[in-house]
């Protein structure tokens, strides 16, 4: 059964970086997408950031556009989300999720079927 498993989490002050990872364990054929959401306290889960399968297409909430890029190497089955300039309202918990129902997912939860289960992040001083 396939697994997606987050790290990188941790504290950092504003202005500061962190990368995240998300492995995939025992992934089935197929060119499945990823994206990177973010539930911060008393926030709705939300889409961050999404890559497709060949890495062409990279979308981006317009809250971390220029600050968050996202990649994934398809050798290692693991993505990641580099996060720089970083602010306190970045704080939240960070899942990755993977879609093996549609080869473009973008940010709609219902696309995805694998979730993994988060690594927090907390931006402050």
């Amino acid at each position: 059964q396939v697994q997606l498993v987050e790290s990188g989490g941790g504290l950092v002050q504003p202005g500061g970086s962190l990368r995240l990872s998300c492995a995939a364990s025992g992934p089935p054929p197929g060119y499945y997408p990823i994206a990177w959401f973010r539930r911060g306290p008393g926030k709705e889960n939300g889409g961050v950031a999404y890559i497709n399968w060949s890495g062409g297409r990279t979308d981006y909430a317009d809250s971390v556009k220029g600050r968050f890029i996202i990649s994934r190497d398809k050798a290692k089955n693991t993505a990641y989300l580099q996060m720089n300039s970083l602010k306190p309202d970045d704080t939240a918990t960070y899942y990755c999720a993977a879609s093996w129902l549609v080869e473009e997912a973008y940010f709609s939860p219902p696309n995805f079927d694998i979730w993994g289960h988060g690594t927090q992040v907390t931006v402050s001083l």
